[in-house]
């Protein structure tokens, strides 16, 4: 909520300054334990507008030294970073926006993050949508968890952290 409040009213040079700063904090958090500087944008939450996304693009287009990885429902901030080298960019999709979905991937190459009851549901529905595959979260899918003293699943997996794949989730777990 402090990061929010920080940010809702702000200009674009104020949100681009915040984030740096929140990221050049992040650079020396990885420096001094001798980590991979691996970032994802908003464990909750999304783009809340334009400006916010154009931020994002200009910080994450200024630190090339990180890798960044994102899901968003916002169309609109999709097409504003896609295409960034160092971002790995999904747009998550379920039977409520499919339409845009197909849009994003057919004609602009983002790939998708697919939620469904089940994986097969999601498997067919994904095949049916844009005709192309997707790989299983596996710490959704039960099979690593989502931390433990290896670290999080999400860098163990590295499925969404390089942007490989199409990736599939089921808010059953089955």
């Amino acid at each position: 909520m402090h990061n929010w409040e920080l940010l809702k009213d702000a200009d674009h040079d104020t949100m681009e300054s915040l984030l740096t700063d929140m990221i050049n904090d992040f650079r020396k958090d990885c420096d001094k334990r001798n980590a991979e500087k691996l970032f994802r944008i908003h464990w909750d939450g999304d783009f809340f507008s334009d400006d916010y996304a154009f931020a994002w693009k200009h910080v994450i287009l200024n630190n090339p030294d990180i890798k960044f990885w994102v899901y968003t429902r916002v169309m609109s901030a999709a097409l504003i970073i896609k295409d960034i080298s160092n971002l790995s960019l999904y747009y998550s999709t379920d039977s409520e926006n499919t339409d845009k979905a197909k849009i994003l991937s057919d004609e602009h190459g983002i790939k998708l993050a697919y939620l469904a009851d089940t994986f097969a549901m999601g498997k067919e529905q994904l095949l049916s949508l844009v005709n192309k595959t997707a790989i299983p979260c596996p710490e959704n899918n039960k099979k690593i968890p989502l931390i433990d003293k290896g670290g999080s699943a999400c860098v163990k997996c590295s499925q969404c952290v390089v942007g490989r794949n199409n990736i599939l989730f089921s808010a059953t777990k089955k």
